[in-house]
Formats: structure tokens, sequence, C-alpha cells
């Protein structure tokens, strides 16, 4: 059997799974022991940023960084509600066909028993294998399983470990990031600090450290050896390019070349043929090629010819008390747009520092599970149609935005599978009184069904096609209308 090459090349030959193409709707754990305080997500970072909201929450609850630091944060995770099984059948239940679990964020903590960092859920925190309890209940329910690293920005993004305050009573005292003892945990990455003391967005976001990029690859190789998902993700370009400005080569990304080819080799050698997906956000095409691109809480335009990914979240990354979740009908409209585009929805759902989901979760999940079975047809196994859709609405691509849109009666979105045409009216006429106009005097029309509703009046002249919709619906968030086209 044939295999890639580390090299941009031998990957580029890459090809999407149908598993995938067929997916459509993912769900994330996204969840670690910075829920732990449930206030938000970069708490590891921000609480060593003195004048912060999570800092001051902080030494308010917990005390100073250099007496009560992110390590001793670490030990009160114990995720002692934590039921994968009864979550995962929750998650199928609701949509979802494949699932995500967050092997390692920022932080440096993984959630999995590693032989490269003794900050791990085995050792530290919980006593569990995180990523093993998820992947054991994913096979159970016949998902595909994936992993998230978000480690590659880890070194520089943690710099603030190693500051101390400037002001009042611990003024001058250093944060226990500088403690010769953790030094393996927090980094020794004195060489990024300083200079933006003030600026929690700085870059870089990946570093030249040589010794480190060789730890991240060790570190996904490991994980990709333990437990052979089908999915994985980095949280950002393809490690480790410095120059994204330019063309990128083989020696910029050395590192994840390496780790992508030795992904898809392990799913080669797993299944004969490799059906595994890599996502990392950088959107040139040379670089995203190799792999699936994700966009993180934004999406395309239009449609994309490779399948892609929105990465998003109901509320915050971590749990977040302050933080309002998205409702049912913004989720599945967010998802029927994004599927008309040939993408993917990968969705966090919260957990709380135990592991449980709250009430409000819950019931996004329930609602999802009511209105799967009406519509899912349109999504699952679906290719996008010659067009997204029609209408003059259209979701936001800026980055981190995805305000809820005030659709309009004449806002569809298209899907298809066989010779059925799918029509999501993401706002159902008042009148009852459906139109497309998107199809043409040669997509003759036999039959037209509203799921969950049965079949529908219609007529259509010069292409356009006018349905009478009943008056009871099957749901109450977005509709289907599933078109017969002859031939």
């Amino acid at each position: 059997m044939s295999t890639f090459e580390p090299t941009f090349d031998s990957l580029r030959s890459y090809e999407c799974p149908d598993w995938f193409r067929d997916a459509k709707f993912g769900i994330w754990s996204h969840w670690g022991p910075q829920s732990v305080p449930m206030y938000g997500d970069w708490y590891a970072r921000h609480m060593y940023l003195e004048g912060h909201a999570q800092y001051l929450y902080h030494i308010r609850h917990y005390g100073h960084p250099s007496e009560f630091g992110y390590k001793d944060i670490c030990t009160l995770w114990k995720a002692e509600a934590f039921d994968p099984a009864e979550l995962m059948a929750l998650y199928k239940k609701a949509g979802a066909r494949y699932f995500v679990a967050q092997a390692t964020h920022h932080d440096h903590f993984f959630n999995f028993p590693s032989k490269l960092n003794r900050f791990n859920s085995m050792q530290v925190g919980p006593g569990k294998d995180i990523c093993g309890l998820w992947k054991a209940a994913a096979d159970e329910q016949g998902l595909p399983f994936g992993l998230t690293e978000h480690l590659g920005a880890a070194f520089s993004w943690w710099r603030f470990n190693k500051g101390a305050d400037t002001s009042g009573p611990y003024a001058g005292v250093p944060y226990d990031g500088n403690d010769p003892e953790y030094r393996d945990f927090y980094f020794d990455n004195y060489e990024h600090v300083g200079g933006d003391s003030k600026n929690t967005q700085a870059r870089p976001w990946y570093t030249t450290n040589a010794a480190f990029r060789q730890y991240w690859l060790d570190v996904v190789k490991e994980m990709v050896d333990l437990y052979e998902p089908d999915l994985l993700y980095s949280d950002g370009a393809l490690p480790f390019g410095v120059n994204h400005e330019s063309t990128p080569g083989d020696a910029d990304f050395a590192a994840g070349l390496d780790a992508v080819a030795h992904f898809y080799n392990t799913s080669i050698r797993k299944h004969g043929v490799n059906r595994a997906v890599y996502n990392q956000k950088d959107r040139r095409p040379e670089v995203y090629r190799v792999g699936v691109l994700d966009i993180e809480k934004s999406q395309l335009p239009g449609i994309n010819p490779e399948p892609w990914q929105t990465d998003t979240c109901i509320g915050n990354w971590f749990y977040d008390v302050r933080q309002g979740f998205k409702k049912p009908d913004h989720v599945i409209e967010m998802l029927v747009d994004i599927v008309a585009k040939n993408g993917c929805l990968l969705l966090n759902i919260l957990q709380r520092p135990d592991g449980a989901i709250d009430a409000e979760s819950r019931y996004l999940l329930e609602e999802l599970s009511n209105w799967f079975p009406v519509c899912g047809e349109g999504i699952h196994g679906t290719r996008p149609w010659r067009q997204f859709g029609e209408g003059d609405s259209r979701s936001s691509t800026e980055g981190f935005k995805e305000d809820k849109i005030a659709w309009n009666s004449a806002d569809i979105r298209f899907t298809t599978k066989g010779n059925t045409l799918y029509a999501f009216l993401l706002k159902t006429p008042e009148n009852r009184i459906a139109v497309v106009k998107s199809l043409t005097e040669a997509d003759k029309v036999s039959s037209v069904r509203l799921l969950g509703a049965g079949e529908c009046a219609f007529s259509q002249a010069f292409g356009t096609l006018t349905v009478k919709l009943p008056d009871d619906l099957a749901t109450s968030y977005t509709q289907c209308l599933a078109i017969e086209l002859a031939g």
C-alpha cells in the first residue's frame, strides 16, 4: 500500500474520506483543567496577567499566583461526574456523526496518560484517561473519533507565568511559573518574555525553539499512536511555518508535515486506505490541501470545492458562568448554511468541571434530537448543489462574529442527494407559500415533500417552483422541502 512522505508534494495528494463528507455535524469536548474556575477561555494565561478579570478572580478566589498557580488548579480538576457513555449516546441522538475530544490545550495539560508530560489526567487531577474513555464511548456508538491539540502555540502563549506583579502587596514576587521544580510543565520559555506584558493577544503564535518543536512532534505522534484517531485538529496553521506571507516550503513546516504524514500512514496501516482527516486553519490552498480547512467561529462565503469545517462553541470555549449560550434555532441555521457550502459544523458542548453538562446544554441537545429525525435527511450524506442558496441574507465571514441572522422568507439553502434537492427554508413564509427561484426549465420537478409532514401541492412555471406548505408543521425550527427532480 502507498504511504505519504512528510513533504507538501506528497501530502497534497490527500483526498478527504467519504465518512467526513457525509457526517456534516460533529460534537467536541473542549474540556480540561481550565474549566475548573468556570471563568472562561485562556484562564491558564490570563490568571498571570496583572489586572485582567481572570487574574482578579484568581487572587480573590484561590490566592496569588506566586502561591497558588495553575499547577494547583490542575489538582482541583476531578471529573467526578464524567459519564462519557451517557453523553455520547445523547450526542449521537442529537445528530452528531463524529466526536472530537481535546487532547491538550495551550495549558500543557494532557487529557491522556503520557510518557512525555507528568501533568496528565492519569497522574494529576481526575486519575482517568479522559481521551481513552471518550474513544471507548465513541466506538460503542459507531462514531469516528478525533483529537484536538493546541500545544503548538503553548511555548510562547504561556510566557506570562514567568512574570510578577508590578504593584500591590506582591509587587516583584515571581509567579510560580518561575519555580525550577515545575519548569518542565511551565516551559523554559524566557526567550518570549518581555515587551508585551499588557498585550494579551501578542504573537508570535509559534516559536522557533527547536527543542520545543521536536517535543511537539513527539507528543503528537504519541497521541496518534495511543488512539489511532480518525481526525486530528491543530489549533492554528500547520506547525511551524514562520513566515505565513510567503509560499510555504518543506523546511519551514518540517515538524507539521512529519506529524501529518505519520497520522495518515497510521490510518493506512490500520484500514488499508487513509480514512483520516487533518484540520488546520491556514487558508492558503498550498497549505490546507494537505488536509481539511478549519475556520474557527466563522465560515466561507460560498461553496468550497473541497470539504471544510467550522469549529465553534455554544458559549465560551471553556465553561464560563458569565457567558450566554446559543439557542437551538441559531445552531440549526448555522448548520444548514455551512452544510450548503460543503462544510461541516463541529460544535463544542460545554462541560462543567465535574464533567456533567448543564440544563441549557441538555435542552439544546434535546431540541436537536427532535429536529434531526425530521430534517436530517437533508443534512447527513448530502452534497452541495450548483449554488448554496438564494435570498439576500448572508452569514458573516468576519472572524469570531456569529450573530444570529434575521432571515426572511426568501432565504433558502440547498443540499442534494441523488435526484433529491433539499431546500431549507430559513424562515417559514407566513402565508405558507414557499417559492424556489433557482430551478431552470430543465429541472423538472416530479414531487415535493415537506420533511416530517408529507406531500405538498406545487406548481412549476419557467423553472420557478411554488409550494403550498401545510398548516401543521413537524418542527418549529428550520423547515426542509425534499424536491424530487426527474432523471
